[in-house]
């Protein structure tokens, strides 16, 4: 799974603490979510998949990178599912 992070913030060590943040966030969920979308019939590590996130929204699109018959399978419910139920992160 990639991630292309979108962003006007300068790229310092706050915005790399962010995006680590972030990632720690989103990456468990996108795993679950494409694991009971897909189960057992994808590229078997999600290496296939690409996700841009605006930093600043937290909101996630999947990447015109990610293959299309399976953008089309995640079309209808992702953005319920993933950005809909997306936490607030505090950065200190």
């Amino acid at each position: 799974m990639h991630f292309n992070w979108l962003t006007n913030l300068p790229k310092d060590k706050r915005f790399s603490r962010l995006s680590v943040e972030l990632e720690y966030d989103l990456r468990p969920r996108l795993t679950r979510y494409l694991m009971r979308k897909f189960e057992n019939d994808i590229c078997g590590d999600f290496s296939c998949f690409h996700f841009d996130v605006d930093v600043n929204t937290k909101w996630v699109w999947v990447g015109a990178q990610t293959p299309e018959e399976f953008r089309k399978v995640i079309a209808l419910d992702f953005d319920a599912e993933i950005n809909g139920n997306a936490r607030q992160l505090s950065i200190a």
